[in-house]
């Protein structure tokens, strides 16, 4: 597994894989998965949490969720 540091609105992202299998995770800032997707290869996962890691950063908390379809609301 290899997590993917978020400063910008709390969440964070993890490319997970091995040999045939990969998936990225969006992790909340509570630390729970709350959303997951299955890749082909490590470059379609690398791809992918590099555009979430851009989300993470330019997106507001309540943007980032509704874009991701993540349930839950924002503390503050």
């Amino acid at each position: 597994m290899v997590a993917v540091a978020a400063d910008g609105n709390g969440f964070a992202v993890e490319v997970r894989g091995g040999e045939e299998t990969w998936t990225v995770a969006i992790v909340s800032p509570e630390g729970e998965v709350v959303s997951e997707r299955a890749c082909h290869d490590g470059a379609e996962a690398r791809t992918y949490a590099s555009t979430v890691r851009q989300h993470i950063f330019w997106l507001s908390p309540e943007k980032f969720r509704e874009y991701y379809r993540i349930q839950g609301q924002v503390e503050g």
